[in-house]
């Protein structure tokens, strides 16, 4: 979505939050710096976010008391300099899974809950703004946000409610993910609620650049010869693989390396299907796609078991990917989780299935 600004003291409408509804860039030196830096030019209030649905909710100040749903919504924020707004968390980021100066950050955070947030909790938690990544948290793998609070409560909490729009509206997607265009535009709407919009415009054109280059090397590949690949989530569960479909963010990083995502027929985010149904399509590749462990030695560890659970699974020992070693160790919040890492999963891709085309 765009942005669009009328000039002076008007409003900013912007479709990258969520707010009241419906459920890159810099390399680590500069996301350590950004503290200051990215508050220089904050942008003018009032600020209006809209949620999937449309409704508007306007900022008249940036946020002095953040509550985030999980890790990425965390580190997004500490990316843009907007960490010292954040007063906790839920899912938190392990010790070690954020790179560089982030992870000394994301640590002094305070976590309100190891998984979502109760609801007592978050609304007696004094914050201003809470930002969740998920509508509902449903897609974290669990049963939602349970007794959520309603916007009533939130309202009489003096809490603002806001979701990332490129995942808690993915599923509600009217056509298929295929570029990063709403994760771009997340980023922009939360530097402009935030005041960091100098910092959130720089993370942004880092994106763009790299998967620009890439696009440049590999994009005018025809769709006839674009490798098949299959986002393997191996901490999801092996008996029945969940799959990332055509409105999950993995489809757009897939699509942007010059990649055919094997599901991308599946309209929603994910869905459960049958190995049958993987050995059916046999991927010219698959990325194994392991959550990050908090070291180098641990990463390892987990990459070395999905392989050799391929490897040795009777279903899966002989598809094409596996007999000819085609198998990416790239973990899955860079590739499935809105950030601007989804830019570098891009590259990463792209220099394994395109060798010697992209730099």
């Amino acid at each position: 979505m765009r942005s669009r600004v009328w000039g002076g003291t008007a409003a900013v409408v912007l479709g990258g939050l969520l707010v009241a509804g419906c459920g890159g860039g810099g390399k680590d030196t500069a996301a350590g710096n950004a503290g200051q830096a990215g508050k220089a030019a904050s942008g003018g209030y009032p600020v209006s976010v809209t949620d999937c649905m449309g409704a508007k909710t306007t900022f008249t100040r940036a946020p002095r008391r953040i509550v985030t749903s999980n890790a990425s919504s965390l580190e997004l924020l500490l990316r843009l300099g907007a960490g010292d707004q954040v007063i906790g968390t839920g899912f938190p980021p392990g010790k070690g899974t954020l790179p560089g100066p982030l992870d000394a950050q994301a640590q002094k955070v305070k976590v309100l809950s190891q998984t979502v947030i109760p609801k007592e909790k978050l609304l007696g938690s004094g914050a201003d703004l809470y930002i969740d990544t998920f509508a509902s948290m449903g897609s974290m793998g669990g049963s939602g946000m349970g007794d959520a609070p309603t916007a009533e409560e939130f309202k009489a909490a003096g809490i603002k409610h806001s979701y990332l729009k490129s995942t808690a509206c993915a599923a509600q997607g009217k056509t298929p993910v295929t570029d990063l265009s709403a994760v771009e535009a997340d980023i922009t709407s939360l530097g402009a609620v935030t005041g960091t919009s100098a910092r959130a415009h720089e993370l942004v054109a880092g994106m763009k650049e790299k998967v620009a280059a890439v696009q440049k090397a590999v994009g005018g590949t025809a769709e006839k010869s674009r490798p098949t690949y299959f986002f393997f989530d191996y901490d999801a569960g092996t008996k029945q693989p969940s799959v990332a479909c055509n409105r999950q963010v993995a489809n757009a990083v897939i699509t942007l390396a010059g990649a055919r995502n094997v599901f991308a027929d599946c309209d929603g985010d994910y869905k459960q299907v049958g190995w049958e149904d993987v050995i059916a399509k046999n991927p010219d590749w698959i990325q194994l796609g392991v959550r990050n462990r908090g070291s180098e030695a641990a990463d390892k560890k987990a990459f070395d078991e999905a392989e050799q659970w391929l490897r040795s699974n009777p279903a899966t020992k002989g598809l094409r990917a596996v007999k000819d070693g085609h198998l990416l160790r790239i973990g899955s919040e860079q590739t499935t989780i809105a950030g601007v890492e989804n830019a570098d999963t891009v590259e990463a891709i792209a220099k394994t299935l395109y060798p010697g085309k992209v730099a």
